[in-house]
């Protein structure tokens, strides 16, 4: 049977957490941001054949838009490695009175609107479907949470959907898996709960992993908490789990720079990655007048 521990925490022992740039959140010691209190997600699936280098052409408009505004929200774009081609498009806030405040801001800006407008026509061509969520942070269910985000390489991002009815076993799950691993400041993960844009009671976990070598050190450090946890631990973990999850997936996706608009902070501890050039932008069709929606 396959026990949710083993899922959740096959990532979640690859040293992870998220941090997402938001200028007003406050800083540790070490410079690293703890996660955003909201995220916004939008998920691009590109057509098959339309990605890669002529995606990240269309992708660059909107960066070059963005930059030239000299905006002050950032992005970051993360490619997937499995399951259906897609770009995931990450905006941390502070509130949800700051993400309105920014989609107003862009809406005010003439310059940038027109920019996105048809930044937006060139890269639908490309793309399938497009959707948008929107995230809450939930620090209860979170470990360790802030991490330096600008030297990572991937994330492992983990969907669970909670049964109606049965949120009082996944928090007792959850509490189990925080308890194992409270003691040991190397583990790390950010839980997001969905607000809008999923289905039912939805949970979201970033797992970032500087390497690939973490994905193959996994499988010996499961064993250590399975070790850990004992027989009736893991007895217990499996009746939660059969009582409360309905759903769960995890897929890999990589960072893509060329794709993203990091803060400068994130430039400057890692320019060799983050400075990487972007592909040239890619010339709108000149017969068509279509205008869509801004991108947030």
């Amino acid at each position: 049977m396959k026990k949710v521990m083993c899922s959740l925490l096959g990532g979640v022992l690859l040293s992870a957490g998220l941090g997402l740039a938001q200028a007003q959140e406050s800083k540790d010691e070490s410079g690293v941001m703890p996660p955003p209190k909201v995220l916004s997600l939008t998920r691009e699936f590109v057509k098959p054949g339309r990605g890669g280098s002529g995606h990240e052409r269309a992708e660059s408009a909107f960066v070059q838009a963005f930059a030239r505004a000299k905006w002050q929200e950032h992005y970051i774009a993360v490619s997937s490695l499995s399951g259906k081609p897609r770009v995931l498009f990450l905006t941390g806030y502070d509130s949800f009175d700051s993400w309105e405040k920014d989609n107003l801001a862009q809406r005010k800006n003439a310059a940038l609107s027109v920019a996105l407008d048809k930044a937006g026509f060139n890269d639908g061509e490309l793309l399938s479907d497009v959707d948008m969520n929107l995230l809450r942070y939930n620090e209860e269910q979170s470990l360790h949470s802030p991490v330096d985000i600008a030297h990572m390489r991937y994330f492992e991002i983990l969907v669970y959907r909670v049964k109606a009815g049965h949120g009082q076993e996944w928090e007792q799950l959850m509490k189990l898996v925080k308890d194992a691993y409270g003691q040991d400041p190397d583990m790390h993960w950010a839980e997001y709960d969905a607000v809008y844009g999923q289905e039912g009671s939805t949970h979201v976990f970033f797992l970032p992993m500087k390497s690939a070598k973490d994905i193959d050190d996994g499988p010996e450090r499961d064993k250590k908490f399975v070790a850990a946890m004992g027989e009736e631990g893991m007895k217990k973990l499996g009746e939660l789990e059969a009582a409360s999850v309905e759903f769960n997936q995890s897929n890999l996706f990589e960072m893509t720079p060329s794709m993203s608009y990091p803060p400068d902070e994130w430039v400057k501890a890692n320019p060799e990655f983050w400075k990487s050039k972007p592909a040239a932008a890619a010339k709108a069709p000149a017969k068509t007048e279509e205008k869509p929606a801004a991108k947030p």
